[in-house]
């Protein structure tokens, strides 16, 4: 299929980025995916996945979170991103996780290399504040309902994965006129931000992702007690980021079901 892919300023300013598909022969009038990053940003993967939400008929818009005026922020630049996946790639899992060990193995790498690798890793995971991303999540989808002429007035969907999947249950919490979420192996919102929900959610899970799959059930039986419209699957044998086929964790069996869920569930919910 045809696209067209830009990236595209936008919000207050022009103070945001992201990154848009749409098909090529779609007429004005067509409704539009959010598709949120991962810890990565808007890389390749998400580049790609937000070109096969289009291919799917739809305008998929990835807004860049950690870009303002068009410019990554310091430390936050693709080639420092991609140093730290390169360190992580180059050592075993459990040295992501233990400092000490990390330690002695960023050790071993010389500068400047060392350091850009150091800082960016702290960067990214010295604890995230996805509350500080809100405002540009209510600038995304106003931008898309309100001023791009080929969704304007058109229902709007999210979809995110692992921080992005946080970030899309976010999201449904603070625009009322969300159609739909779709959380992809995301940490569960907060009470509070599950009483503001008033659309569909949806999550995919990996039945190996512990960490993150062992709440989901609490995170159910919340939205159901607070009234909210919630259901989810669990891919047996999938690890956390299984749609990543970036990475080793990619379960294809994982992403052929799930991709066919959420298409499902968007186009159930945009009409």
């Amino acid at each position: 299929m045809a696209l067209h892919t830009e990236w595209i300023r936008y919000g207050r300013d022009n103070l945001y980025s992201g990154y848009l598909a749409k098909p090529e022969r779609a007429q004005d009038g067509q409704p539009a995916v959010v598709v949120f990053q991962e810890i990565w940003g808007v890389d390749e993967h998400i580049q790609d996945i937000t070109r096969r939400f289009a291919q799917a008929g739809y305008v998929a818009f990835a807004p860049d979170l950690y870009a303002e005026n068009g410019e990554r922020r310091t430390g936050l630049d693709k080639d420092s991103i991609e140093a730290v996946k390169r360190f992580l790639e180059s050592v075993p899992p459990t040295v992501w996780h233990d400092a000490a060990a990390r330690d002695e193995a960023l050790a071993k790498l010389p500068e400047p290399q060392q350091s850009t690798v150091r800082n960016t890793f702290g960067t990214l995971f010295g604890g995230l504040n996805l509350s500080a991303y809100e405002q540009q999540l209510a600038s995304t989808t106003d931008f898309i309902r309100n001023d791009y002429a080929a969704t304007k007035g058109q229902p709007v969907v999210s979809v995110g994965f692992c921080m992005g999947g946080a970030l899309s249950a976010i999201l449904a919490s603070i625009d009322p006129n969300l159609a739909g979420a779709a959380i992809f192996y995301g940490r569960a919102p907060s009470e509070e931000q599950i009483a503001n929900i008033s659309c569909p959610v949806r999550g995919f899970y990996g039945s190996l992702d512990e960490g993150i799959t062992k709440g989901v059930p609490d995170f159910a039986q919340k939205m159901k007690e607070a009234g909210k419209t919630f259901s989810y699957k669990v891919y047996e044998g999938a690890h956390h980021a299984f749609f990543n086929d970036t990475r080793a964790s990619y379960h294809p069996r994982a992403v052929r079901a799930a991709f066919a869920e959420v298409l499902s569930f968007f186009d159930e919910v945009t009409g």
